[in-house]
């Protein structure tokens, strides 16, 4: 769906420039009308599958199933918690014998549940897992363009999400070839009530209600290179000693991401890697961007073998921090 065809929708709202202020032409939505349905539920199982079929482990090998999707939309457009997402996907990949659960926290649901399993894997609890995503979120776009009476809405970052799903499969590491450094995340509550999610109160269908300015304030920009600084203070390094060859960024929109850059230079008091991004392609995704966004420079050669990236989350509750690994046989 194109942004042109998106603002095509608006209702109330005047006519504004969504490219302009997003950088967004387009995002991929989920097809509710077919025979068979596209859903949450749906999408994140297709994931699974494409993922299986390029990795070294048959599905009745895998240990554990994570599920991190924000939208729970399944079948005839019900949203479903029980029984979990997690527990159907295992059950239709064939994953019979894998531990298997949810995890919610916002667009920084899949990061946490790639924290979960890395930790799970470094105890020795599991050897590998699947974590994985679908999200169905474009229903808040079309909620957002039913009810927005200007830009300054607060559904107004409704207008900048599309749909995905993602998945993909981890296990110890054997050489400093492909391995997860870092990854570390840090939760600030007292701006929770930034970002909401709820059924809406006027035209019905789900809602996202963004307080944009607040959000997106100096302070609240500054935590991830105050609380990525700290960490690794910590162990005697510096950021600009890191050797970071790329940064990936939740993909909110082009002038956040270039916003989030300027603000890590300023603080790290060094430049920052070039910037990798599809925000323009497929908008913002969820809980699915920072995955999506290595899968798609990967399939598309950008990311060298051998080659050292960053992640740094952005999400609502507030959410933030950061996970570094060195990529050189993924494959996509």
């Amino acid at each position: 769906m194109t942004t042109r065809e998106l603002l095509d929708r608006l209702e109330k709202a005047p006519e504004f420039d969504l490219v302009k202020i997003t950088g967004t032409t387009e995002r991929r939505v989920a097809d509710d009308t077919a025979q068979n349905p596209e859903n949450s539920l749906t999408m994140a199982v297709s994931a699974a599958r494409d993922c299986l079929s390029r990795s070294r482990y048959a599905p009745d090998g895998i240990d554990a199933v994570i599920s991190c999707s924000i939208s729970r939309m399944t079948d005839g457009g019900r949203l479903q918690f029980e029984p979990s997402f997690a527990h159907r996907i295992a059950k239709e990949i064939g994953a019979d014998r894998a531990v298997h659960f949810d995890v919610s926290n916002a667009c920084a649901g899949m990061m946490t549940g790639v924290l979960l399993l890395d930790r799970m894997i470094r105890a020795g609890t599991v050897r590998n897992g699947l974590v994985l995503s679908g999200e169905q979120i474009s229903p808040i776009a079309f909620t957002a363009a039913r009810e927005m009476e200007d830009s300054r809405d607060p559904q107004f970052a409704s207008m900048s999400v599309g749909d995905s799903a993602v998945a993909l499969v981890m296990d110890r590491a054997t050489d400093d070839r492909d391995v997860i450094h870092d990854i570390e995340l840090m939760t600030c509550s007292e701006y929770s009530h930034l970002c909401l999610g709820m059924p809406s109160d006027g035209t019905g269908g789900m809602a996202m209600y963004t307080n944009n300015k607040e959000m997106h304030a100096e302070d609240r920009l500054s935590l991830w290179p105050a609380f990525h600084g700290d960490r690794l203070a910590e162990q005697g390094r510096r950021f600009a000693d890191e050797g970071y060859d790329f940064v990936i960024h939740h993909q909110v929109g082009t002038r956040f991401v270039d916003f989030m850059n300027a603000t890590g230079e300023s603080r790290f008091a060094a430049p920052m890697p070039p910037s990798l991004s599809v925000v323009d392609r497929l908008a913002n995704t969820a809980t699915t961007s920072h995955y999506l966004v290595l899968h798609q420079a990967l399939a598309e050669g950008r990311i060298p073998e051998g080659s050292k990236v960053l992640m740094v989350p952005a999400a609502s509750g507030v959410v933030t921090g950061f996970l570094s690994a060195t990529v050189s046989s993924l494959e996509v």
